[in-house]
This record gives C-alpha cells, structure tokens and sequence, in this order.
C-alpha cells in the first residue's frame, strides 16, 4: 500500500494545532502551584557501619545524623522546601538505596553529609565532592574508594543494582546534572567558607556511588575531619552545627534562587 505525503496545509493545520496545546499546557502551568522543592538529605554510614571513628571515639555516623536532622529542621522551618532523610535513624542503607530513595521520592536536589579522616591530624576543614568517574586527586580516590566499599558488610556485596538507562539520552541528562551539581558544589564551598575553615582542594571530584543520580543534582559535604581533635569537639558544638547548617541552609536556598 502506498503512502500519500500530507499537503503543506494539513502539515500547517497539525502544527498549530500542536503549538496551541502546548500553549494551553503552559498556560496551566503557570496558574498551577509548583510543589516546595524537595531535599534529600543523606547522612552517611549508619548502622553496621560507624564510618570515620576518632581517636576518641566518636563515630561519624553520629555526627552526619545529628547534623542532617538539624538542617532538615532549618530548612523546614523556612516554609519553602520539603525535606527527607535517607535514614532518619542509626540504619545501614546500603549505597545503591540511597540514590534509589531520593529518585523514587522525585527528590530534586541530594546533599550527602560525611566527616572525612586525614592521615595528617593536623589538617582540618570542610570540604565538597562532585561526580567524577577520574579523581580529582590521589586523597579524594582513597576517600571515594573507602566509602564506596562501605557497601560490603561482612564480606558480602551489597551494591550490585541493574542499570537504570544505556542510552544517548541517559548521557545527556548525566551531563546536565554533573553541570547543576557543579553549580551546587561552588556554592557550598563559597558559603561555608564564609562561615567555617575549608580544606586548601575546597571542591574536588571522585567516583562516589551517593552522586550517581543521572537526574538529580547531588554533592557530597565533608563538613569536618573527626581526625582532627580541634574539629572532632567542634563538630560535636551546637554553636558550631548552627554555622554549618546555615552555610548548607543557604546554599540550598540560593540553588533555587528562594529565600533562606
């Protein structure tokens, strides 16, 4: 059976026709109250897994829960974003379940909370990690390599999850999504350097298995280094938190361009 092409009329009749839909939806659109942005919030280790432990004691996985709640609370109290935890208490998820957590919640941005340990116990100061299969440096691929084998818990695997996408269009939507993490990592580093000491390599890349979202911009924050005795008892200061969760507050608010 042959095929007739359609004449230049009806081809025009069709478009019009299309582009007055798509009007109508954008119309919609506009009188449609958007949802509140919503945060993920991911408090590293949990559970089975402490983390970072100082030389006194204290477990990371303590200090990145307590310092999650209270910026959830902050950001919650501002009225303008909906928040959710990727643990909300002392649970080991694995790493593949956090990322599945924030996309089947259709989180819109990911904040990943760690506190680093140093071979050096005199260096200090936050820091902030994009996605990037090539390390920046040799420190963040032994960071990166550390808490991405936090999946194996007594020797057996935890990680193994299918492919979400393999395709040109999965590439695309990384590519963006590295750039907004890109543009979320910068402000965090200038906020919280505003407000707390920065380690010299303030924004670095390594492969973090928390960051491989293809769709939702996602940063990691090691807000501190529990192997610095100076800083282990700061990040465990109320007024010291209250610096970091506005630093972390804020950057949030101005990736969305909303008040803090």
């Amino acid at each position: 059976m042959s095929l007739i092409a359609p004449d230049r009329r009806t081809i025009l009749r069709v478009a019009g026709a299309a582009a007055l839909s798509l009007a109508s939806r954008g119309a919609l659109a506009a009188v449609v109250k958007r949802p509140k942005p919503l945060v993920m919030l991911d408090p590293g280790h949990g559970g089975a897994d402490p983390g970072c432990i100082s030389v006194t004691g204290t477990y990371e996985k303590d200090i990145t829960l307590a310092t999650a709640r209270a910026l959830a609370h902050d950001l919650e109290a501002g009225g303008h974003f909906r928040v959710k935890l990727t643990r909300n208490d002392d649970e080991y998820v694995p790493l593949g379940e956090r990322v599945a957590r924030a996309r089947g919640a259709g989180a819109d941005l990911m904040l990943s909370i760690h506190a680093d340990a140093l071979p050096d116990e005199h260096l200090r100061g936050a820091s902030v990690f994009t996605l990037s299969e090539q390390a920046s440096d040799r420190a963040a691929a032994a960071l990166a390599a550390r808490e991405n084998r936090a999946d194996f818990v007594a020797g057996v695997d935890l990680s193994r999850h299918a492919p979400e996408v393999s395709n040109i269009l999965f590439d695309l939507a990384r590519r963006e999504t590295n750039n907004e993490s890109i543009r979320l990592a910068r402000d965090l580093v200038a906020e919280l350097g505003r407000r707390v000491r920065l380690l010299n390599h303030s924004h670095r890349s390594a492969g973090f298995a928390v960051l491989k979202a293809p769709d939702i911009p996602s940063a990691l924050v090691e807000i501190g280094c529990l192997s610095n005795r100076e800083e282990e008892a700061l990040l465990q200061s109320l007024p010291y938190q209250r610096k970091l969760t506005t630093g972390l507050m804020q950057s949030v608010s101005d990736f969305f361009d909303l008040p803090a």
